[in-house]
């Protein structure tokens, strides 16, 4: 007996052992999770115009922080209309918080009820659960909170938007309740299979099993589990309850017959309770880490491709702007060398600017610098643009000349040779801007393949006849209304010269 006793102690000390190492590294798992999304929450490197509109997914982030703060668990029930869903949870909680009903439909949106599962555990007990039970209650309690989350049916009206909360719930949930009431129908395996995709841990509950006979309820459970959810459950993680029993009770009626009335008593959800609480024990801690980083993730990542959306637009409006300025003032402008370096300057203007736009501090030395490795590994774009300043700046210089001397015969030709002049520039001055803009994004670097990589792969893409044209159409209208503008002054100085005489 000694002996005997003597082993039964080490298997409980070694057992101990066990569950504390787990909880320990449990407790690293939270810990390292909190660290990780803390770092995302307060490094969003959002401005002002960027988080307008993006509240949503930033206080997505910071419920997730607070989730992990208060090792909050949670637990989400999803079933056909029917079934049973909020009696279960009411069940559990011991108390009815959710609302439950006769009507179709009673559950209209996501419901949150705290579960303190420390206490309710049934004093009636067989021997042989009660360790079990106390060995787990005081390890669940340090989880500090569980809550259970009800959602609306998944075959009420309006179904497709209910089901897209459901896949909402489904990942925040650390733990998800499917609730039938009887043979699995179609709907039910498909929307199953949908929640089984999520990855998180799944019970089917078997509810209502208090209107069913033994063999009946029995032949159910069996083709449920060896028929229905073979491929998507194990017999393990298959549960029979009946949240809200009705019991037959032989009653008299006022003319002395006897009669049946139903009366409801007790839930019988102890097993499904016994359940959680294993799972919950076993794994409850590096669940919430795990699950909430995954469903952060998914936020952190809606958050950057929003952001760098933004960005990208505030970009491309600064390099379109660059761009015409440049052709603007490269077609106005008939000395040579002024054409070359007003260009250069409005290229690293353009390339500061947009700097602010990705929050990357660049100082103007740092912005020539760049040009200068973007403009050496355009090879042939910034050559022609070169040739074509020094040659077409030549021409138009002539004709800007010529122009008194024949009578404003020479400004067709002049205007002709500046906009071709000016967009063979904004073109150069379009290709640096989306290089610098591919530069930013990816943090001021080039990443693996180089610069001339990545300046290569972005001028194929660009279809330069389309900015070439477009470039040309809105000098054109530039111009003309700077010609327009000129010869209403005119018009104006020479009324007021006519009243002054």
């Amino acid at each position: 007996m000694t002996e005997a006793s003597d082993f039964s102690n080490v298997d409980r000390e070694l057992d101990d052992t066990i569950l504390s190492f787990a909880d320990i590294q449990a407790e690293l798992n939270l810990r390292h999770a909190k660290d990780a999304l803390r770092d995302i929450v307060e490094n969003l490197d959002l401005t002002v115009q960027e988080r307008t509109g993006l509240e949503p997914e930033i206080g997505g982030l910071e419920k997730m922080l607070d989730k992990l703060e208060r090792a909050c668990v949670q637990i989400a029930v999803f079933g056909m209309v029917g079934r049973g869903k909020s009696s279960v949870l009411n069940a559990l909680l011991g108390q009815n918080v959710f609302e439950t009903g006769p009507t179709h439909g009673v559950t209209r949106t996501t419901t949150i009820g705290q579960w303190d599962v420390g206490e309710g555990i049934d004093e009636n007990l067989p021997d042989s659960l009660r360790p079990a039970t106390l060995r787990l209650s005081p390890v669940i309690y340090r989880l500090s909170q569980v809550e259970l989350i009800d959602t609306p049916g998944i075959d009420e009206v309006d179904g497709e938007t209910r089901e897209m909360l459901a896949r909402r719930v489904a990942q925040q949930a650390d733990l998800i309740l499917f609730v039938v009431a009887g043979d699995i129908t179609k709907v039910e395996y498909a929307a199953l299979s949908q929640l089984r995709e999520a990855g998180k841990p799944m019970l089917l509950v078997f509810n209502k099993i208090d209107q069913y006979p033994d063999a009946d309820r029995l032949a159910i459970y069996h083709k449920i589990r060896d028929d229905r959810v073979r491929e998507l459950l194990s017999p393990d993680e298959i549960v029979m309850a009946a949240a809200s029993p009705l019991t037959a009770r032989a009653v008299r009626r006022p003319d002395g017959s006897m009669g049946v009335q139903m009366t409801r008593s007790l839930p019988q959800v102890q097993d499904l309770k016994l359940k959680i609480l294993e799972i919950l024990d076993r794994e409850g801690k590096s669940l919430v880490a795990l699950n909430t980083m995954l469903c952060a993730g998914d936020i952190n990542e809606q958050l950057v491709q929003r952001k760098m959306e933004i960005r990208d637009d505030a970009a491309n409006r600064i390099i379109w702007n660059g761009v015409m300025t440049k052709a603007v003032a490269i077609a106005l402008n008939p000395i040579t060398v002024v054409d070359i370096l007003s260009g250069a300057v409005i290229d690293v203007v353009m390339i500061l600017t947009l700097s602010k736009v990705y929050g990357i501090a660049m100082t103007e030395a740092g912005a020539v610098e760049l040009l200068q490795k973007i403009a050496i590994s355009m090879g042939g774009i910034t050559a022609g643009e070169l040739l074509a300043n020094f040659g077409l700046s030549s021409v138009k210089g002539l004709l800007g000349l010529a122009t008194p001397a024949t009578g404003g015969l020479a400004l067709a030709p002049y205007l002709s040779v500046a906009v071709t002049q000016a967009a063979i520039a904004g073109v150069s001055s379009y290709g640096i801007g989306q290089v610098t803009k591919a530069y930013l994004a990816n943090g001021a670097s080039w990443g693996d393949d180089g610069p001339k990589a990545v300046v290569s792969k972005i001028l194929s893409s660009l279809d330069e006849e389309s900015i070439l044209n477009r470039i040309k159409e809105e000098l054109r209208a530039k111009l003309d209304l700077r010609d327009e503008g000129r010869r209403k002054k005119e018009e104006g100085r020479r009324k007021e010269e006519g009243r002054s005489r």
